[in-house]
């Protein structure tokens, strides 16, 4: 069994080395532990500590991508190296690295196909009221969503078995976290809770300029997934108030023809040309939803096309990710791996 920790890092110079050391490194129920560091495009010794303090192995990005963009290319990596089990962590040291063994228990014991760490918000000091708040209903929200019982959606500290780790495809380029628990929630991935301590912050979040500049981003990145795994729904929730409200208008117009006794309706026939007008809008909302209903059952095709593909290709053990091996007492077999 082998455990990969994934490190996504931008600028971390001064806190990598408090993650790389606290890493434990016998695991009961594994065989072998490995770290690997993604550098995002660093501008600081990021890389040049990750060598230092024991990393394993290192992916390098010739710009700043964005956080999702590295979580991807790590899931990639990690899968190349064929690890089992794939831990994913932040380079700022906002989590305990002793919590791993227990991260992993429900991955280990086939009881999960993704842990994800709750941090338990609210219990932490230094978020405001404010952000305790929209932090507890934007998880409510991803779980209503995603259908999966998330407590802590934003986490970024998590565990993900090797079939997770194959299905998972990001899309979003802001933040995985949130695009991931909905993926799996559709694709009927178990996920699971486990509740993990913080450390102390030592720098504010890059993945945010505000709280409400949080929430609209997030909100987008919850939109898409669920439009794109659930189009039918989401276009009949679009479409339900033109429906609703010309059909209200429509039954005006019949109310003041047959239920009144006004003579002549002339005045009124506006209720049902509008009403008309918006029950068609619905009409054509709702055929757009059963034709992008058709469209997902081809993308659903094509995951499972992706996912055999990608499983072909860590067979043929010809990684399309460059790997810099930086621990030179690797097993034989990760010397197929590039160095970059």
């Amino acid at each position: 069994m082998k455990l990969v920790i994934q490190i996504p890092c931008y600028n971390e110079a001064e806190t990598l080395p408090l993650v790389l050391n606290s890493i434990p490194r016998q695991i009961a129920g594994v065989d072998e532990v490995k770290v690997l560091v993604i550098d995002d495009g660093s501008t600081d010794d990021t890389v040049k500590i990750a060598r230092q303090h024991g990393a394993d192995y290192i992916v390098r990005h010739p710009g700043n991508k964005g956080l999702a963009c590295a979580f991807r290319t790590g899931l990639d990596a990690c899968l190349s190296l064929g690890a089992d089990v794939i831990v994913n962590t932040d380079g700022d040291n906002q989590y305990p690295q002793k919590d791993i063994p227990r991260l992993i228990a429900p991955v280990l014991n086939g009881e999960a196909d993704i842990v994800v760490g709750d941090r338990q918000t609210r219990n932490i000091a230094t978020f405001s009221p404010l952000k305790k708040l929209l932090q507890a209903w934007g998880s409510r929200v991803v779980r209503a969503v995603s259908g999966t019982s998330v407590i802590d959606a934003p986490s970024g500290f998590r565990a993900y078995s090797r079939e997770a780790a194959l299905r998972l495809i990001s899309l979003t380029s802001y933040s995985y976290t949130v695009e991931n628990i909905i993926q799996a929630g559709k694709m009927g991935l178990v996920t699971v809770n486990v509740p993990v301590d913080t450390n102390p912050e030592t720098r504010p979040s890059r993945l945010k300029k505000g709280e409400w500049d949080f929430v609209k981003k997030q909100g987008a990145t919850i939109l898409r997934p669920y439009a794109l795994y659930e189009p039918l729904r989401t276009f009949f929730y679009i479409s339900l108030p033109f429906f609703l409200s010309g059909l209200l208008l429509i039954l005006r117009f019949f109310y003041y023809l047959f239920l009144t006794e006004e003579i002549g309706v002339g005045r009124h026939v506006q209720s049902l040309v509008i009403g008309g007008t918006l029950v068609t809008l619905w009409l054509l909302v709702f055929i757009f939803g059963v034709l992008a209903d058709l469209i997902a059952a081809n993308r659903r095709l094509t995951e499972e096309a992706l996912y055999r593909l990608r499983k072909l290709e860590l067979t043929a053990q010809d990684p399309a990710i460059e790997i810099e091996r930086v621990n030179e007492t690797q097993k034989p077999g990760d010397s197929q791996l590039g160095d970059s």
